[in-house]
């Protein structure tokens, strides 16, 4: 069964901005809180492939994996997923950018589906998803907005 989640949140800040700082994929362990490192493995002119490290759970656990994301500068979306799905079946991320004179719309939503070995079920990862990109939606708002006062 498909699960999925669907969050945004405003940013006082161009969209051209907002677009060049999150798809800057080598700055994610400065924008995001959660990752430790990225390992770029292949890129051309509209997609890149990467290894992406989490900082390491309460717990411990460090999880890591493969994913590959393509952009469409023209229409300011971005669709990713993952190539090594870990615990997941599938995982796909829809990143929708929608700029105006206020400011910027970043949008995320991602569809996902445990695999029945996972050490969650899908209602625990579904929350933990939702909850933890409030955070990070709002950590990357506050470093776009200062980048914005900086530049």
């Amino acid at each position: 069964m498909a699960n999925s989640t669907d969050n945004s949140i405003r940013i006082d800040a161009p969209l051209e901005l907002v677009w060049r700082m999150t798809n800057d994929v080598r700055s994610w362990p400065d924008l995001f809180t959660e990752y430790a490192a990225i390992d770029v493995l292949k890129e051309d002119e509209n997609t890149v492939r990467f290894r992406l490290t989490m900082v390491p759970d309460p717990d411990g656990t460090v999880w890591s994996w493969v994913s590959e994301r393509t952009w469409d500068e023209s229409t300011k979306t971005v669709r990713a997923h993952r190539v090594e799905t870990g615990p997941f079946e599938y995982m796909r991320i829809y990143w929708d950018f929608d700029g105006d004179a206020q400011g910027t719309t970043m949008r995320w939503r991602q569809e996902f589906e445990a695999k029945p070995t996972a050490p969650f079920d899908d209602d625990a990862i579904t929350k933990r998803i939702n909850d933890n990109t409030a955070i990070q939606m709002k950590v990357i708002k506050e470093k776009i907005e200062r980048a914005k006062t900086q530049g």
